[in-house]
Order: structure tokens, then C-alpha cells, then sequence
């Protein structure tokens, strides 16, 4: 009897020693992957993480960026936050920001739409879309404006166009315009090349059935393309939004900030702050900018869970 019993057991044994095998193989780790760690650790500790953490212990303090300096501890978040300077550069980064995000991704859909239809030369179209994304923002920003300082107050003239017959660039109610105008011509080709990714994953045969049971163009953009890409679209919107909310750039070239400081954005802030000793006072705001970065980034998550594919 024992004779018969013994070679189950000696199998159940060598099973379950082959388990513990090939667990202890799979929590086993090449060390291979810490050479390639390792030193990227140590590069993104060195270059982001400690920059970080002192640039917060500095916000508590009075330093100018150098010498000695006295913890204070949250005077300059007081003082930020009844600075009218700040929170006009805040309104107008997020109204920015705001605007921008929906016109590129308007615009940058219509056009994946008409570059993935059946149109003549949609290779060299999707070429010449992409230009302005890999053109620096500074060089696309002085060039623009030469025009609207030069060419666009002409045409203004010619057409008898009071508003335009003078530099927007000079007109704190208008400048920010030109800003949009900029960011999103530089903006719409990489958006557009995200919606074209987008487009070409949706089936053919989705809309060969929905024409067989009589959808119209329009029926099939509303109840099949936009709720396929919808995915697509909260990507465009958290990078254009992150993107946006970092504008520097294009608005040192266009406007320098101006006129006034009606489009000072809060990075030019930061950064003009630094330049003027007030170091400690714009770590602060880095700080309370880094955080409100994060709460939109979060709640743009939350809005948007569990939509064309993305969850939490």
C-alpha cells in the first residue's frame, strides 16, 4: 500500500518544488536592469528631486539667491496671495490655457478628419502640417511679430479696419490674442497627428454597417467617431493644458509680457522674480503654481475616468 502511495507524493513534492522554483526565478532580478537604473536615478535625484526639495525649503526662507537668509516661514504664500501682480499673471495663464485647449483641439480635428478622408495628396498635406511643430517657439515668435507689428496694421489700413490698422501687440485688450493665434498654430500639427492615430484605429467596418442602416455623415461623427477617440481627446487636453500653463517663449517673443504686464504669464513671473532678487518670493509661487498644476491634472483624471479607454 505505501509502495503505491509513494510515487503520487513524490510528484506532489517535485511540483511543488518546481513552484518555488519558478516563483524564486520570477522575484529574481537581472542586474542588468540596475545598471540601466541606477545611474537614471541618480541623473533625475540630482537634476529634478533635490532642485525640488530645496527650492521648497527656500520658499519658507527671505533668500535672494545666494549669501545668508532667515527661515520666515509662510510670509511670501501671505504675501503672494495679495499680490495683484500674481494673480493677474495666474487669470491670465489660465484663461490662456483655457482658450488655446479648445481652439487647437477644434481645429486639430477638422483637419485629422479632412487628412484621413479620401483627399489628393494627404501625404504632402500631413507634411506641411507638421512644420510649425518642429520649428522653435522663439524663432515662430519673433517672426510673428514682424507681422502683426508690421504687415497685419497695413492690411488694417488698406481695408479700412480701424482695429487692425494698429500693432494688437500694443493693445492690452487684444494682445493676448495674438498669443492664442501663436500657440495654436504651433500646437494644431502634433494634436492633429494625435487625432489621426485615433481616426485610423477606429474599424472600417463600424461605419459599413452604420451606412447600411441609413447614418448620415453627421450621425456617424456624433455616435461613432468622437465616442472612439474620446480617449485621444483627453490626451490633447491634459498635454496641451500641462503645456499652456508653462507658456514662457512665445510670449518673451511676442510681447515681452506686455503691454504692461497684461500677458504675463506665470513662468515669465518666476522667472523676471528670480532676475530681481526676489528668489525665495517666487519659489513660493512656484510652489503654489506646481500644486494648482496638479489639482487641475487631477481633476482633469477624474472628469475624464474610464473614457475612451483611460481609467484611474
Amino acid at each position: 500500500m505505501s509502495s503505491m502511495t509513494r510515487p503520487s507524493t513524490d510528484a506532489g513534492v517535485t511540483a511543488r518544488a518546481a513552484s518555488k522554483a519558478t516563483k524564486a526565478s520570477k522575484s529574481r532580478v537581472d542586474p542588468l536592469y540596475y545598471f540601466f537604473l541606477f545611474p537614471s536615478l541618480i541623473i533625475f535625484t540630482l537634476a529634478v528631486t533635490l532642485p525640488a526639495v530645496l527650492g521648497f525649503i527656500y520658499s519658507f526662507t527671505n533668500s535672494v539667491g545666494f549669501g545668508e537668509f532667515q527661515f520666515i516661514g509662510i510670509r511670501n504664500f501671505i504675501a503672494i496671495f495679495r499680490d495683484e501682480g500674481v494673480l493677474g499673471a495666474y487669470g491670465f495663464t489660465l484663461g490662456f490655457s483655457l482658450v488655446t485647449v479648445i481652439i487647437v483641439n477644434a481645429l486639430a480635428f477638422l483637419l485629422a478628419l479632412g487628412l484621413t478622408s479620401r483627399v489628393r495628396f494627404r501625404a504632402a498635406l500631413r507634411t506641411v502640417f507638421v512644420i510649425p511643430m518642429v520649428i522653435s517657439g522663439i524663432v515662430i515668435a519673433f517672426v510673428f511679430q514682424y507681422l502683426f507689428s508690421n504687415s497685419l496694421p497695413l492690411a488694417g489700413q488698406g481695408l479700412g479696419i480701424e482695429v487692425l490698422s494698429t500693432s494688437i501687440l500694443a493693445n492690452p485688450d487684444l494682445a493676448w490674442l495674438a498669443i492664442v493665434v501663436v500657440t495654436a498654430w504651433q500646437s494644431i500639427p502634433s494634436a492633429m497627428l494625435i487625432y489621426i492615430a485615433g481616426l485610423l484605429t477606429v474599424p472600417t467596418e463600424v461605419y459599413e454597417a452604420s451606412s447600411i442602416d441609413g447614418a448620415t455623415h453627421w450621425q456617424n461623427l456624433l455616435h461613432i467617431t468622437l465616442p472612439l477617440i474620446a480617449g485621444y481627446a483627453v490626451i490633447n487636453t491634459i498635454l496641451g493644458f500641462k503645456n499652456y500653463l508653462n507658456a514662457y517663449d512665445i510670449i518673451v517673443g511676442l510681447t515681452d509680457g506686455g503691454p504692461g504686464v497684461s500677458t504675463r504669464s506665470v513662468a515669465m513671473a518666476i522667472f523676471r522674480g528670480f532676475e530681481g532678487g526676489d528668489y525665495a518670493y517666487q519659489m513660493a509661487n512656484a510652489v503654489i503654481f506646481f500644486l494648482i498644476s496638479i489639482v487641475i491634472a487631477l481633476i482633469q483624471l477624474r472628469v475624464t475616468r474610464g473614457k475612451g479607454g483611460i481609467a484611474a
